[in-house]
């Protein structure tokens, strides 16, 4: 039964924080939710302006994105491969691991949890990619020639702001998948390295300087507009 938990403790741990954060986001904004912020005006500046500029930027997001999905692909085909060298990996988990010998039906569930947690990043990503697709489509359909509603632009940032969650929720997919694969070494070093990583993922979100610093720009702006509008 403890190698059940602290097999599916990673994947448990990547559900609740992507269901937890939002929660917290309504108490105190995010680095995310700052972030909408900019991709607003983001689109508002762009509904000003006819330049390649915004076409570059889109597709410097979406090559990236690209990449990360590639990538989730090639980490699912590995874990494959490894079910078909079981015997070999039982070998070296019997020299590698620091308290206690892995059974194989243990090490094939937790090769099972690492590839659900690959395959939902593959999926976050292709759906970002899909979205901020999207976004670049709603972007270029704007009429330059008439003033854009504020309808408008709050319709297609929500759009760019879907394809940073799944984004995201992808780059989190991966950073828990570090945490499982410390499980190979000890069953409770993965969760510990869980715990790590929410509380890394944490202050990244709500207490670092790019938390900070994305925040005096939002509240520069907000001067700026308020001025402008006096």
């Amino acid at each position: 039964m403890t190698a059940l938990f602290t097999s599916v403790f990673p994947l448990l741990a990547y559900l609740g924080y992507n269901i937890i954060v939002p929660q917290v986001e309504k108490l105190r904004p995010s680095l995310s939710v700052i972030m909408n912020m900019q991709r607003r005006r983001w689109v508002a500046n762009a509904a000003r302006r006819e330049s390649p500029f915004d076409a570059i930027l889109s597709g410097n997001i979406m090559g990236s994105v690209s990449f990360l999905a590639s990538t989730a692909v090639l980490l699912v085909l590995a874990v494959f491969a490894v079910f078909g060298q079981l015997p070999t990996v039982m070998e070296a988990l019997d020299s590698l691991s620091l308290d206690r010998i892995y059974t194989v039906v243990d090490v094939q569930l937790h090769l099972v949890i690492m590839l659900t947690m690959f395959v939902m990043a593959f999926f976050a990503f292709t759906l970002s990619l899909r979205q901020f697709n999207h976004f670049c489509i709603m972007l270029g359909a704007l009429d330059h020639d008439r003033v854009t509603t504020d309808e408008e632009v709050d319709a297609i940032a929500r759009m760019n702001a879907l394809g940073a969650k799944n984004f995201n929720s992808g780059i989190r997919a991966y950073y828990f998948s570090v945490s499982a694969a410390a499980w190979f070494v000890s069953e409770w070093l993965a969760v510990a390295a869980c715990l790590v990583t929410v509380l890394v993922l944490a202050h990244r979100e709500f207490f670092s300087s790019a938390h900070r610093t994305a925040a005096s720009a939002a509240v520069i702006a907000a001067r700026l507009r308020k001025d402008a509008a006096s």
